[in-house]
């Protein structure tokens, strides 16, 4: 049986790697008796795979590990249970049993929404109010250059960035449970283009000629998607949430 799991990481958690995040959870999921399958051969091990590595300093809001079980309780007793074992900063947020036919949370990937703040007692360096810094940025988003040299495994390249911002809008209430001027962005993710909000930020801080701060801001995932479909009416990508493709088990 496939199991999606989706998770926060929050707090003192977002200095944990990710490597240290898998090893984490495969402690987790042994102490909370989840009943989960193991591969064959001569070293078995937890069938377990998570859909995007967070940066270390990112916090996140909805982050996914997909494993296999031979048996299950009920989707709010797996919960309570993982959540016992989680220490401050990681909560599981829901268990859900996939279809046979799902894909790995890791071949789906394709968008993810983030939330962009400025850490407490940090400014832009630009001169400019938090509020009045993220609609600057908003509106360099319709109307700025936005062609970058992005770092990539081979070398560099230079790539126009606006094909793959998928959505953004300016706050200055803040989005959510936190209430401070922000940005919202949903952003291409997966093999294919993986583009992160600091690579958006960087453009940014180059059109007004200054180098980006990479420690003023605090970024959140809020969301993790798989392409579903084209929209043909703009020609624009449709998504769905990962934890979409589950369903609850009673």
């Amino acid at each position: 049986m496939k199991i999606r799991i989706k998770f926060s990481k929050q707090g003192a958690m977002k200095f944990i790697g990710h490597l240290d995040v898998m090893r984490y959870f495969q402690k987790a999921v042994r102490r909370a008796d989840v009943d989960i399958r193991y591969s064959e051969g001569f070293s078995p091990h937890q069938i377990m795979s998570f859909a995007a590595p967070l940066g270390v300093g990112l916090t996140s809001s909805g982050e996914y590990v997909d494993i296999e079980v031979l048996t299950t309780g009920s989707s709010r007793e797996m919960i309570k249970h993982l959540n016992d074992e989680m220490v401050e900063g990681m909560e599981i947020l829901s268990y859900r049993k996939l279809p046979d036919s799902a894909g790995n949370a890791m071949s789906l990937v394709a968008a993810c929404d983030y939330t962009v703040r400025f850490r407490d007692g940090y400014e832009s360096g630009l001169g400019l109010t938090e509020e009045e810094f993220f609609l600057a940025f908003d509106r360099f988003l319709d109307e700025g250059n936005l062609e970058v040299i992005k770092k990539t495994k081979k070398g560099e390249r230079q790539m126009d960035l606006k094909p793959y911002i998928y959505e953004h809008a300016a706050n200055p209430e803040g989005f959510g449970s936190v209430r401070k001027p922000a940005v919202f962005l949903k952003l291409a993710a997966g093999s294919a283009a993986n583009i992160k909000p600091e690579l958006v930020l960087e453009a940014f801080y180059k059109e007004n000629g200054k180098e980006y701060p990479p420690f003023v801001f605090q970024v959140n995932r809020e969301e993790v998607y798989a392409e579903v479909s084209d929209d043909a009416e703009n020609g624009l990508p449709s998504f769905k949430a990962l934890e979409e493709f589950g369903e609850d088990i009673e």
